[in-house]
């Protein structure tokens, strides 16, 4: 995380606590003609079984912090702001965040190079302190949190019921289906205007 995102983390999470919800965190983007302001916000944990964000709440959201930021003014220039829920691809900041996902699939674009690469997709095994213990290639590999410059999970779209069986050469297993299946990401959603987004799916990389 960046000095400016750090920044407006501390000054925005309290209003959104105050909300009932919680600022996972942030992208800062900054860019010629003005910046974006990327606000990730989700439930408690603890209220996560009993519900979760929607465009309500990504709106009153919206609408409070804009007028914060109106206050404290603390980007110079113009600059966008996007509010989202995570999504099913949901973008990791923190150590604990890392913890809650034991055993889920990431996929992390290091600030600087590790072993050759500043990309990696693994299994997160665990979190000791700040190092975060991936299986990537069938071996171990820690990786400082710091360190992390992006990172969301990888979901198992096949396992949630939301894409068909594959065999090994890419074909559709389900009885009687024999055409190979288009490969590729789900679409994405942006709000290119304003500013709120309840799927979450917004692809930072």
């Amino acid at each position: 995380m960046t000095d400016k995102a750090g920044e407006i983390v501390a000054l925005l999470a309290p209003t959104i606590a105050s909300m009932g919800l919680e600022l996972l965190g942030i992208e800062y983007l900054p860019a010629p003609g003005g910046a974006t302001l990327r606000l990730y916000i989700d439930v408690p944990q603890a209220d996560a079984p009993a519900r979760s964000v929607g465009i309500e709440e990504c709106e009153a959201v919206s609408r409070e912090i804009s007028a914060q930021l109106d206050v404290e003014d603390p980007i110079s220039g113009n600059y966008t702001l996007e509010v989202s829920s995570p999504g099913m691809d949901r973008p990791l900041f923190t150590a604990g965040q890392f913890a809650r996902f034991i055993g889920e699939t990431a996929k992390v674009t290091l600030k600087l190079p590790q072993d050759g690469r500043r990309r990696l997709q693994g299994t997160i095994l665990r979190v000791e302190g700040d190092q975060l213990v991936f299986e990537v290639d069938g071996r171990e590999l820690p990786v400082a949190s710091a360190n992390v410059d992006k990172a969301r999970l990888v979901p198992d779209w096949l396992a949630l019921g939301l894409a068909p069986a594959q065999d090994k050469s890419g074909r559709d297993a389900r009885p009687g289906k024999a055409k190979k299946t288009a490969g590729g990401k789900p679409a994405t959603h942006k709000n290119p205007t304003n500013k709120t987004a309840a799927d979450g799916s917004l692809d930072a990389e």
